[in-house]
């Protein structure tokens, strides 16, 4: 019904009328898939351990002001207000006592910012797992699983063979 300069209002119908609040609910709803999508990726990349994708970077004593360990060195970059690097703090020190040869090392990132931009660390914790001649072998973004760091060093313990067997 429409209506002419009688005073009273305009009725439209028809889609024209359901348009606006289903263009509305459409935009919320691709809005809130998009929010999802990317809320699982980032959760399932949080804490993942990840070939080193350094390109073979290699960190010694002085880089990381600590001796490495015989077999492997767990590095982990912390700032004083995170609440996730104590918890990474305590697997790591759990998984180091475990594991023969194995050290970890901590390092305050606001401290070492030239390392931090060096390694394109953008956030804590960092963990890097490190083979016997400090090569990064495996790289975690968030907390780790402690199963997970097992694991990575087992990758970085066989790294070290399989490069003392290409030697010989």
């Amino acid at each position: 019904m429409t209506g002419g300069n009688d005073g009273r209002a305009e009725i439209i119908s028809g889609p024209a009328a359901v348009a606006p609040h289903v263009t509305g609910l459409w935009v919320a709803l691709a809005t809130l898939a998009l929010g999802l999508a990317a809320g699982l990726v980032w959760r399932s990349r949080n804490g993942r351990l990840r070939e080193g994708g350094d390109g073979g970077m290699r960190l010694g004593e002085a880089a990381i002001g600590a001796p490495l360990g015989e077999r492997a060195t767990l590095v982990q970059f912390s700032t004083a207000f995170c609440q996730p690097c104590r918890a990474t703090r305590r697997i790591l020190h759990e998984v180091a006592s475990m594991v023969p040869g194995v050290r970890h090392v901590e390092i305050d990132a606001e401290s070492r910012l030239d390392l931090v931009r060096s390694l394109g660390i953008t956030r804590t914790p960092t963990v890097l797992v490190l083979d016997e001649s400090g090569t990064v072998v495996k790289r975690a973004s968030g907390q780790p699983r402690k199963a997970d760091v097992i694991t990575a060093l087992g990758a970085a313990v066989s790294h070290n063979t399989s490069h003392n067997s290409d030697e010989m």
